[in-house]
């Protein structure tokens, strides 16, 4: 699937919700709970594969390092996030200046 900055996506295998933030060159196999992921308004479902059951939270950001991926989770799920079967890492929160 071709992803695009702003696009919405939802998880065929659990509640999760998410927007696309940065997108990757090319297509991506992006996937929620070992699902492949489909656009809002998408009837499909799925199962949610138990080795991808790590869960998701809302408002963190996801991020592939290796494609530039990087996406917002705007409903929490008990699916974790992959990129096929590599799973997408939550990006922490840049550290603040100090004001000494």
């Amino acid at each position: 699937m071709e992803l695009k900055p702003g696009l919405r996506l939802k998880s065929t295998a659990d509640t999760t919700e998410l927007m696309i933030v940065r997108a990757a060159a090319g297509d991506v196999d992006l996937r929620c709970g070992g699902a492949p992921v489909a656009p809002m308004g998408d009837a499909t479902e799925s199962a949610l594969d138990p080795d991808f059951s790590g869960g998701t939270q809302i408002g963190k950001r996801y991020a592939d390092e290796e494609t530039g991926l990087e996406v917002l989770v705007t409903k929490a799920g008990p699916g974790s996030l992959s990129i096929g079967t590599d799973a997408l890492a939550e990006k922490g929160a840049k550290p603040l200046p100090s004001s000494d």
